[in-house]
């Protein structure tokens, strides 16, 4: 085991490294000069040796590959460099920043999780029933309606015609509940399909048929072998699912105003603020492979087996 996570630790550092490169390249062929942006922002007049003082400051003026050289390697001292905008280490914000999201990805997933692990498994035992059928149905349509409609739906219902909770979250705990449904409802709806389906493929194991003529409970069964052995195939969905959920939460943080990275990012990217755009793709890019790391050693913990691949 240890072996193996080293391995995949030590597979981090180039997909780290292609991710930066390919993020400052991009930034670098974007439209737009950071530099007019800050002097437009701070409401100097942008003259063309005002632009070329401040593009010389700013490091602008050198071409972009000495410029990552030069990032890389402060970063590799733990700096991540400073805002074009207001002049603030970019790691600061993030971290301010990061909680919020933290806070926001963590109660939709929970209460994502809460909701799907149930359905999907009374949906697996009672398959084709009345309830599995509306239940289904359901799931399809919390798939299909786009995260930003739905969020637009939410706060037309939640704000405007019940008034009980406001459009704008600002990081409260009451702000917090729209933006945690607006995640959670597609989420669950495809954690329950999930669930439902690795649950009747494993109640058509032959290993269920045999602890059933075993006299063996069929809640036993369902709780300490045909859950534990889907768990390998849903713990996959849960994995993929954290990084569609950090990607949503980039729209939903603006449209509720939530201040977590993806409304510090969006700004960022407004305002032509390439240094906290860049620590935010490091930053969502290490926490995406350490998350799946983590959902690969929980399959060698499911099931041993696996130790011997």
């Amino acid at each position: 085991m240890k072996r193996y996570v080293s391995s995949r630790l030590l597979q981090l550092i180039p997909v780290l490294f292609g991710v930066t490169i390919l993020t400052f390249a991009l930034l670098s062929l974007a439209p737009g000069d950071p530099a007019q942006k800050k002097l437009s922002a701070q409401g100097i007049a942008v003259t063309k040796d005002v632009l070329l003082e401040t593009r010389k400051e700013m490091g602008l003026d050198r071409p972009w590959t000495l410029r990552y050289a030069s990032w890389l390697s402060d970063l590799l001292h733990g700096d991540l460099g400073n805002s074009y905008k207001d002049g603030t280490p970019v790691a600061g914000k993030l971290i301010k920043a990061m909680k919020y999201t933290g806070i926001l990805a963590i109660s939709a997933f929970l209460l994502a999780l809460v909701v799907s692990l149930p359905l999907g498994i009374y949906c697996g035992v009672k398959k084709d029933g009345f309830l599995d059928r509306i239940i289904q149905l359901l799931c399809l349509a919390g798939n299909a309606v786009p995260g930003f409609l739905l969020a637009v739906l939410l706060i037309y219902l939640f704000c405007i015609r019940l008034k009980v909770f406001p459009i704008i979250a600002k990081g409260t705990v009451q702000g917090l509940f729209l933006p945690t449904l607006t995640l959670a409802l597609p989420l669950a709806s495809r954690l329950t399909r999930q669930v439902r389906a690795s649950v009747l493929n494993q109640m058509e194991m032959e290993y269920v048929d045999g602890a059933k003529a075993r006299g063996v409970l069929k809640p036993y069964i369902l709780i300490f072998h045909i859950l534990r052995n889907a768990m390998i195939s849903i713990l996959t969905v849960f994995g993929l699912s954290i990084g569609t959920l950090l990607g949503g939460s980039v729209v939903i943080e603006n449209i509720f105003m939530w201040p977590g990275m993806g409304k510090v990012v969006m700004d960022s990217i407004t305002a032509r603020d390439y240094p906290v755009v860049q620590g935010f793709v490091l930053v969502m890019a290490m926490i995406y492979v350490i998350i799946n790391l983590l959902v690969d050693i929980s399959y060698h913990l499911l099931d041993p087996r696996l130790e011997e691949i």
